[in-house]
């Protein structure tokens, strides 16, 4: 997946361009990658975690953990659906260090000012984190792969290590629980 107004194949080739020199040992070129994804990186984490801080903390440790794995990388996918894996395992391993399944449905989200409607959309926005952070894992990374994400099912198969038919399982389960406990916001 490419951001828009990128090209998918020039921004593919790109990436293998700057992987193959930063297993070479060219920091800049490992910067480059960084400074291309930091942000798919950080936004991946905080839909996974629904806490800035620990989208921070996660960002960075697999900006640390993509030098010393970069030699690991087979070149056999592209280096985003590698990237997005590395991304999805640090924030699994993060939730089951860190807290609790019912601590991270009480994560405070800072409160929206202004009038009644934006107080109103902070709070669903709110009770959509809770609810997304209430979900089994498996549905939840699949909900914020292809849901959040656009990646397409081929490329969440990929990334979760799985086939298309349970990326599309887990996601009906993920939406259909998402829109019952949804039901007082529509």
């Amino acid at each position: 997946m490419s951001a828009p107004g990128r090209e998918p194949g020039l921004d593919e080739e790109a990436d293998r361009w700057l992987v193959g020199r930063a297993r070479g040992g060219d920091r800049g070129a490992y910067e480059e990658l960084v400074r291309r994804h930091r942000d798919r990186i950080y936004r991946i984490a905080l839909r996974m975690l629904g806490s800035p801080a620990d989208a921070d903390d996660v960002a960075q440790e697999v900006v640390i953990q993509l030098w010393t794995a970069m030699s690991g990388f087979a070149g056999t996918s592209a280096f985003t659906t590698w990237l997005y894996r590395i991304v999805v395992n640090r924030c699994l391993n993060h939730r089951r260090g860190q807290r609790s399944h019912d601590q991270l449905a009480d994560v405070d989200h800072p409160p929206v000012a202004g009038p009644e409607s934006r107080v109103l959309a902070g709070e669903e926005l709110q009770a959509g984190l809770r609810a997304i952070s209430r979900l089994p894992e498996d549905q939840r990374v699949s909900l914020v792969l292809v849901q959040l994400e656009g990646l397409s099912y081929r490329e969440a198969a990929t990334v979760t290590k799985t086939n298309e038919a349970t990326v599309r399982g887990r996601l009906a389960r993920a939406r259909a629980t998402l829109m019952s406990e949804m039901k007082d916001w529509t």
